[in-house]
Parts: C-alpha cells; sequence; structure tokens
C-alpha cells in the first residue's frame, strides 16, 4: 500500500517564535486519526529549532531546497550535509517557483536528485505545466520530459526514496484548482510514466502527490482519488485548523 502524504510547504513566511507557535498548535492536533504522513518544510532558519520541539512527535520535516555541492564558495546556500545534520529527512527539489523565479533547469535538478539521495535524504520532486502549454493539452509531454531529465537517471531502487508532487502551476496561488478528475488523469499518467521507465510494482508503490490550491473543502475530494496519494499544501499549511483539516480527509 502506497503511503499517504500531506506536506506543508510553508515557504518564505514565519519568523522563528511564528514558526514555534504554528508547530506547537499542529501539535495538539491528533493526527493519529487520519492515515497520511504529516511533514512540515519551514525556512532554512528555522529547521533546527523545529526538529529540536519534534522529538517526540510523528511530524517529520522537509528542507525547502538543497544545494547540489557537498560545500565550497557558494555564498546563501545550504549543502544536503548541512540539512542532514540538524534533523533533516525530505527535501523538496523542482518546485515550480524554484523552476521559474530561480531558473532552476532540468539538468540542475538532476544534479540536487543525486546529492539528496547520496546523503539519504527523502526526495519530493515536482512537476507540472504552466497555463500555456495546459491551453495548449501539451501538459502530458511537459510533465514526462520533466520526470525524463530531472529525476529517471537514478535506479528503481533509488526511486523507493522518491515522492512525487505533481503541481499545475496555473493553480499555485490563484484560488484556481485542478479538477479532481484532471488531477486523477495527470497523476494517472505519471504513475504510467513510471511504470514504463522502471516498472509497474515500482510506479504502484511511488507515492503522488496533488499540490494545487488544497483547502479543507476539496482535500477528501481529490484525495479520493485512486492515483492521489495526499497533498503538497502551501498557504493552507500556515494555518494550523486548516491544515490538520486536510490532514484529516485521510
Amino acid at each position: 500500500m502506497r503511503t499517504q502524504i500531506v506536506a506543508g510547504n510553508w515557504k518564505m513566511n514565519c519568523s522563528l517564535d511564528e514558526s514555534l507557535h504554528l508547530l506547537n498548535e499542529l501539535k495538539l492536533k491528533d493526527f493519529s486519526k487520519s492515515n497520511a504522513e504529516v511533514i512540515i518544510a519551514p525556512p532554512y532558519t528555522n529547521l533546527y529549532p523545529i526538529h529540536q520541539n519534534l522529538k517526540n512527535s510523528s511530524i517529520k520535516i522537509s528542507s525547502q531546497n538543497i544545494n547540489e555541492n557537498e560545500s565550497g564558495a557558494f555564498t546563501g546556500e545550504i549543502s544536503p550535509k548541512m540539512l542532514k545534520s540538524v534533523g533533516v529527512e525530505y527535501v523538496i527539489i523542482g518546485h515550480s517557483e524554484r523552476r521559474a523565479i530561480y531558473n532552476e533547469s532540468d539538468a540542475l535538478l538532476a544534479k540536487k536528485v543525486t546529492a539528496a539521495l547520496k546523503h539519504d535524504l527523502k526526495i519530493m520532486f515536482c512537476v507540472g505545466e504552466v497555463l500555456e502549454q495546459r491551453k495548449a493539452e501539451k501538459h502530458f509531454d511537459v510533465v514526462k520530459e520533466q520526470l525524463e531529465k530531472g529525476l529517471f537517471h537514478i535506479s528503481a531502487s533509488e526511486m523507493k526514496n522518491v515522492v512525487i508532487a505533481y503541481e499545475p502551476v496555473w493553480a499555485i496561488g490563484t484560488g484556481e484548482t485542478a479538477s479532481p478528475e484532471q488531477a486523477q488523469e495527470i497523476h494517472e499518467h505519471i504513475r504510467k510514466v513510471l511504470a514504463e521507465k522502471y516498472n509497474q510494482d515500482m510506479a504502484n508503490q511511488t507515492s503522488i502527490l496533488y499540490g494545487g490550491s488544497v483547502k479543507p473543502n476539496n482535500a477528501k475530494e481529490i484525495f479520493a482519488k485512486k492515483d492521489v496519494d495526499g497533498g503538497l499544501i502551501g498557504g493552507a499549511s500556515l494555518d494550523a485548523d486548516s491544515f490538520a483539516e486536510i490532514v484529516m480527509s485521510f
């Protein structure tokens, strides 16, 4: 059975005090009633204190990004070794904002994937199309190419440490949401592409998350689709009640 996951990407939000306040609110929620694994991705500055605060919690920690190098003269960057040393278990690679705003290429993302796996970090690898590509009905090809160029250099055994997150870029922060049927269609396509590259068993075991304006009022319907294994949540993860309600949709 695939792992069901709800991950909260806090992006560039929350000071340390705000992060700990949000975390303490989340810790009051009874996530044991959900079947989902819960992950939060705070800003870099808050990773270590949150790790310390979560020592007796089932909530896992992710970084929002990673540098592909071990160390060196890369001002402002954070290496996989550094992330591992402060208790990080997951890392988000290829988020649409990193691709669009910081021009991260598929080739660069492939190097980040290799670096993360070398240090036993689990990966949430993001793929997804922009509005123009969706309107041109190129979304299937775009997602396949992103997988092939950024991820498919790794082995089937390494894929066990990878979660795919599908982001319809046109639905992030816009209030727009792909219909549950659209989400299922592209998730099914991703699983098919995984099976073609590796094998059906591996594809069936890979968790694929939906990441496009998931809210408490639509999570249950989206998560009910057979190839949707959870969500990568943005804005709604900054409110403990909303995030908890999404987690409890499983």
